[in-house]
């Protein structure tokens, strides 16, 4: 069984959505993963993802409100097969923490690299739109990184 880990800062917003995605795609194609995600840090241990990030995943018919955050442990290291960060921070404090061959989201989908961005800073009437575009950055790295893991290319 293939194990995946998708990690942020608080494991409260994106790393939740990237879990939720994979579960989605995994359950749908029948594949026998596990699928989890953690934090950096332990800000949010214990907390079920923000209501945005919930709201959002509803509207994809993802039920993601069940989920707990949780900060990353030395045991993760050796427990999963690909760990995946959201952002460059990230992808460096694991590294320090002592993961290897940390992948970065944003290198799959088309995005070059580019961070996923933490919409627990977005604010204003438009906040949806910016967790809806958080979304389809997240889906699109997400399925292409399965596909990637799937062929064995990864």
């Amino acid at each position: 069984m293939k194990k995946i880990l998708f990690v942020c800062l608080g494991n409260i917003c994106r790393s939740p959505l990237a879990h939720g995605i994979a579960e989605n795609i995994v359950q749908k194609k029948g594949l026998k993963y596990k699928v989890d995600s953690a934090g950096t840090s332990n800000w949010h241990v214990g907390e079920a993802p923000c209501t945005h990030s919930v709201t959002i995943a509803q509207r994809h018919h993802i039920d993601i409100s069940q989920q707990h955050s949780r900060t990353l442990k030395k045991d993760d290291i050796e427990s999963f097969d690909y760990v995946v960060a959201m952002d460059k921070q990230n992808k460096t404090d694991m590294e320090h923490f002592g993961f290897k061959n940390v992948y970065l989201l944003g290198n799959f989908g088309g995005f070059n690299g580019k961070d996923v961005p933490d919409p627990y800073f977005f604010t204003g009437e438009d906040v949806l739109n910016g967790f809806e575009k958080v979304y389809t950055m997240v889906e699109t790295c997400v399925e292409e990184l399965l596909q990637k893991v799937e062929n064995g290319s990864l």
